[in-house]
């Protein structure tokens, strides 16, 4: 599949909004591949979506600037950065070195002119070189920060700009992205780092500010229920800043070919138990501790009463009704909210749904392939007015069509270890002869955090060994919320060829379709297997614990069969 060209890029403006052009560049490079990718869609997109169809909405790519690689080349060079970047430093230890360097100086008048006149907030995220020339997006594995840019004085927003264009730098360099680049055919000294600076689309609710809803949807769905085919797509939608999704959280999916389907929760009780109950915000209110090398430093995360407090939920959120058991649309008495978007999906407040389904056919027909689109929405006030559609990334979608047959009986003979009809990629994987497993024995998710670290290490070692391996844990694979899962970054179990999500009675969450650890497994052709205990999946634990373990800690297993697996 050949890209569209990238086209040319102005030089920055340093009117940024009041500027006549929306997309600009700092310094000489490539852009990276976030960059690219919304560049190239925007001709196209503004070009094929008639406003006249959607009068509903304000749709756009937020006005953004892009530093370019020639400038993170640069500040390496110049402050002698390079031997740390690639030594086995801790992630902790080069973010500090990267904040105590200069970027370059004939950056800093652009930078400064820059929040001499912007005064909302910023989101700085990365584009790397990479993910654009091996098309496999590097989704999650580089760091985005976002800042308040609210300060009254400029060099205080100077500074916080500043220190996360350095913040993102160090990213590139990090544990998991040097562990995911081991994966490739290349070298972390072939990665160059552009920066994204970009206005974040939403609405200042006192101390908080946020997008009402953002989406992340994909024109294919990996494993659909009820009537949905793949071909319909999938979308997940949250309140508040689009972490939730990324993070692997309790989101509202739906298929956009049938919005009204409510997924298949088996009451109104875990319907509420298993919808969002916090969302993402930038704090706006008072500045948190001074730590430029968190990643969280200006974010804060809140519960549905104060974004009811605020007003966002009157086209998010359905509220319970004890009387009839049920759940209307809207905000109705003083039952619990359940955020299904069901006013916007059910009842068409807004056509949001066919928005987002003409955006993935016309991305998809500009690259040619299946795609995933990243968005947020600001809503209209009671008072009416129009929403804003932030368009903030696409990405093309691997879906392999490769035709593999498996009978009902080829999953139930006596050498079967796993099978599941909750599967995601297809193909065919031979010869693996390692398995990391958590033990279901020892597992509580108040131990996630630490069977993350253990995970980690056994992936590391057999990333240098070069041994591919079936991982099976419980729960969400990388969830940022530990009651949902093990919160792994990419990057700690990226040596994986197949991955397994499994339940527990004490561990029975919905599995996620999460953007960007999903991304990265269709990307890399992963197999995905989910296995459920209360359905008819079958996982041989008792021949898993036969087997002699190589490596073995308080909760994680890795054993070698003698024979490989396919």
């Amino acid at each position: 599949m050949s890209l569209p060209e990238v086209p040319e890029i102005p030089s920055f403006d340093r009117r940024f909004f009041d500027g006549g052009e929306r997309f600009t560049r700092i310094g000489d490079g490539s852009v990276g591949g976030k960059g690219a990718g919304l560049l190239r869609i925007h001709d196209i997109l503004l070009s094929r979506l008639d406003p006249e169809a959607f009068p509903d909405f304000e749709v756009s790519i937020p006005t953004l600037t892009v530093v370019a690689t020639g400038v993170f080349d640069a500040f390496l060079d110049r402050n002698d950065l390079r031997g740390i970047a690639y030594s086995d430093e801790p992630d902790e230890t080069i973010a500090r070195a990267f904040q105590r360097a200069s970027l370059p100086a004939e950056i800093l008048g652009d930078l400064r002119a820059l929040v001499e006149q912007v005064r909302q907030p910023l989101a700085v995220r990365s584009s790397s070189l990479l993910e654009d020339a091996l098309y496999r997006p590097f989704a999650g594995v580089y760091a985005t920060k976002m800042i308040p840019n609210h300060q009254l004085d400029p060099d205080s927003r100077f500074r916080r700009l500043a220190e996360a264009v350095r913040f993102v730098y160090a990213s590139t360099f990090f544990r998991g992205p040097k562990s995911y680049i081991r994966t490739t055919d290349r070298s972390i000294r072939d990665e160059k780092m552009a920066v994204v600076i970009q206005e974040v689309v939403g609405r200042r609710r006192g101390d908080r500010f946020y997008p009402d809803l953002s989406g992340v949807a994909r024109s294919y769905n990996f494993y659909p229920s009820g009537n949905a085919r793949p071909e319909d797509g999938v979308a997940s939608l949250a309140l508040g800043l689009g972490k939730t999704i990324v993070d692997g959280g309790l989101v509202w999916t739906y298929s956009p070919a049938f919005p009204k389907a409510s997924p298949p929760f088996g009451s109104v009780a875990d319907l509420l138990e298993q919808t969002q109950a916090r969302f993402w915000a930038v704090n706006m209110g008072k500045p948190p501790a001074h730590d430029p090398t968190r990643e969280t430093e200006y974010l804060v995360e809140q519960g549905l009463s104060e974004a009811e407090e605020d007003g966002s939920l009157r086209l998010v959120a359905s509220s319970y009704d004890a009387g009839s058991d049920r759940l209307q649309p809207g905000l109705h008495g003083s039952g619990p909210r359940a955020v299904n978007f069901a006013p916007i999906l059910v009842h068409g407040a807004l056509p949001l749904n066919g928005l987002v389904r003409r955006l993935m056919d016309d991305c998809e027909a500009a690259l040619g392939d299946k795609v995933e689109i990243e968005f947020a929405v600001t809503l209209p006030g009671s008072g009416g007015g129009r929403a804003r559609f932030g368009f903030l990334q696409v990405r093309p979608l691997v879906v392999s069509h490769e035709f593999v047959e498996v009978s009902a009986s080829d999953l139930r003979t006596e050498d079967v270890v796993l099978s599941s009809d909750d599967v995601m990629g297809n193909g065919v994987v031979r010869g693996l002869r390692d398995v990391v497993y958590v033990r279901p024995d020892r597992f509580e998710g108040r131990f996630s955090r630490r069977i993350a670290g253990e995970i980690a290490a056994i992936n590391d070692a057999l990333l240098d060994a070069a041994r591919p391996y079936l991982l099976v844990g419980f729960g969400r694979w990388g969830s940022s919320d530990p009651s949902l899962g093990i919160p792994v970054g990419w990057g700690q179990i990226c040596g994986a060829r197949a991955i397994v999500e499994a339940t527990l009675p004490r561990m029975n969450v919905e599995l996620s379709q999460g953007s960007h650890f999903f991304h990265n497994i269709s990307s890399f052709e992963v197999s995905y297997f989910c296995v459920r205990h209360d359905r008819d999946h079958r996982l041989d634990w008792a021949w898993l614990e036969r087997q002699e373990a190589e490596t073995e800690t308080e909760f994680v297993r890795h054993v070698r069969p003698e024979g490989p697996l396919a």
